[in-house]
């Protein structure tokens, strides 16, 4: 039971700026993807710059969560979470208004550094204010925030585009993030290491450079292909680098003299490396059926961005639904007769059945064929966001459990970082096996036998290019065979998807603790007080 003192119903109004602070960040994910084809025209922008767009901030974002992450057990989360912010707000502002293509790429990029501590030292607040017993709901209400971001930039950008220009769409992160800035300023009490030893600058400049390197490579892989230097040379780099980083962490927790960025001891807990590994698999399906799903209900179904995200909107009822349950699951109570708090489920139980439902909504999605009705798509995102809500929270919940208080910072970061490189991956192998099987089953149609072979190339680019082309053509035969090359392409993608719903179960039951009793004690830093600077 949550406290109902000021204190403890101030401190769920500080997870209401939190939830606020992490929304803002998951609409701007998405709500460029809807706009890309009203921009690039008006910036000139090329294919090149498009793509450079969205991935500008995810490069920076990648590189920089985990400096951030130490920063704000340095300095201070509130602090660092503020600054995020401002310059969050400040940035998306600029980008409404960037005059070229080059402009609007550097002002991402800046966007993507503004949003790396506002992710991690969120969620790093949490063991901070919140007691154990606590947790599993705070924790749900994040990740449903986190996870709402993603429909609902589809349909507020959208709903901008058709009523005002372009720069609207980032226009619309700086009410909100103002809103998350007073609100962390009034409610939130500051926190960190009272007691940081020397900065890691070498152990910094290698993971970041590291994470740039497998980030660039993965997205490069997405667009040019595996077998192109321009994605297998930064991917080989970024691992060796990484590997290199690992060594260097192990030299200097050996010698005792520089406090390592990353606590290499934190991977001997199943909790935290089950956990986080659960939560990066979660991100692989998620983002690969976020890159999928929006294509099928826009080129295929006909529908515009708004209703495209309208469409969605059902993952987030099941995704609201199944975070309650496995929050309500997960709160420990007293046993009759006994005194030690106990939940009813533990974190195996629960992402297990969180990833049993991802993988049968997906087994469901991936029966969809061109004349599926639109309540067999509500049907499979229900129940794919009830597993979501299942199996992202709980994870997450695991592998915060782990963390000290004094290094929940870069605990956190430690778990973004992975979930977004996770992301990306996701994006690039599922992108790579929705092109492939879309372009054997569109040149194996006998529709387009007698379509010229340029006309043909065009068509086999992506599904949007080929609506494109059928549609200047008037082809008819060869509208309906780039969507039926759709449908199918999509139905192996989610097949995929679904068998890392399988497989998070098998890892679940298999190295997931089960259930054990929790303290249900008063978090060390209670709401007002101050630890670090």
């Amino acid at each position: 039971m949550a406290d109902s003192s000021p204190v403890g119903v101030r401190k769920w109004l500080v997870l209401i700026a939190l939830a606020l602070s992490v929304l803002v960040v998951g609409i701007d994910l998405t709500v460029l993807n809807v706009a890309l084809p009203t921009i690039g025209p008006v910036l000139h922008a090329s294919t090149g710059d498009l793509q450079w767009f969205v991935d500008s901030y995810s490069l920076v974002l990648a590189a920089t969560l985990l400096p951030f992450g130490v920063l704000g057990d340095r300095i201070g989360r509130k602090t660092m979470l503020i600054a995020g912010l401002l310059l969050f707000c400040v940035t998306s502002a600029v980008c409404a208004y960037a005059p070229d293509a080059g402009a609007l790429i550097a002002v991402r990029a800046v966007l993507g550094l503004s949003a790396a501590p506002i992710m991690p030292l969120a969620m790093a607040v949490l063991p901070v204010l919140f007691t154990p017993a606590e947790r599993p709901k705070a924790i749900a209400v994040m990740m449903t925030a986190t996870m709402l971001g993603f429909p609902l930039g589809p349909v507020l950008g959208g709903w901008l585009l058709n009523h005002f220009w372009w720069g609207s769409v980032f226009l619309i992160n700086v009410p909100v993030a103002l809103i998350a800035v007073v609100a962390v300023i009034i409610l939130m009490p500051q926190s960190g290491n009272p007691h940081p030893g020397r900065f890691d600058l070498v152990g910094t400049l290698i993971t970041s450079a590291g994470l740039i390197g497998v980030t660039y490579g993965f997205v490069q892989a997405g667009t040019d292909g595996w077998s192109s230097a321009t994605s297998w040379a930064p991917l080989v780099a970024g691992f060796a680098l990484l590997v290199a980083f690992v060594f260097h962490e192990r030299r200097i927790i050996a010698a005792g003299r520089v406090e390592p960025l990353v606590d290499l001891g934190l991977f001997r807990s199943r909790h935290f490396t089950w956990g986080t590994v659960l939560a990066t698999f979660v991100s692989f399906a998620m983002f690969g059926i976020m890159f999928v799903t929006p294509l099928y209900f826009q080129d295929v179904s006909g529908s515009d961005s708004l209703l495209t995200g309208v469409k969605m909107l059902p993952m987030i009822a099941g995704l609201t639904v199944g975070g309650a349950l496995a929050a309500k699951l997960q709160t420990p109570r007293v046993p009759r007769g006994g005194a030690v708090p106990v939940a009813r489920a533990g974190f195996r139980s629960v992402v297990a059945v969180g990833f049993a439902f991802i993988a049968l909504g997906l087994a469901l999605g991936a029966r969809t064929h061109g004349s599926t009705g639109e309540g067999y798509a509500a049907l499979w995102f229900v129940l794919l966001g009830f597993g979501l809500g299942f199996a992202l929270p709980a994870s997450t919940n695991s592998a915060l459990s782990a963390l000290a208080k004094e290094r929940s910072g870069v605990g956190s970061a430690v778990i973004m970082t992975l979930r977004q490189v996770g992301a990306t991956i996701g994006v690039a192998l599922l992108g790579t096996i929705l092109g492939s099987v879309y372009r054997d089953r569109l040149g194996g149609n006998p529709a387009v036998a007698n379509v010229p072979a340029p006309v043909r190339a065009e068509a086999g680019q992506s599904v949007t290019a080929g609506v494109a082309v059928a549609q200047h053509a008037g082809s008819a035969d060869l509208l309906d065979a780039v969507r039926d090359a759709f449908v199918h392409a999509m139905d192996n993608t989610l097949v995929v998807c679904a068998l890392i719903g399988v497989l998070g179960t098998v890892l679940a039951v298999l190295f997931l603790p089960g259930r054990t009793a929790t303290s249900a004690q008063t978090p060390e830093v209670e709401v007002g007080s101050v630890v670090g600077s």
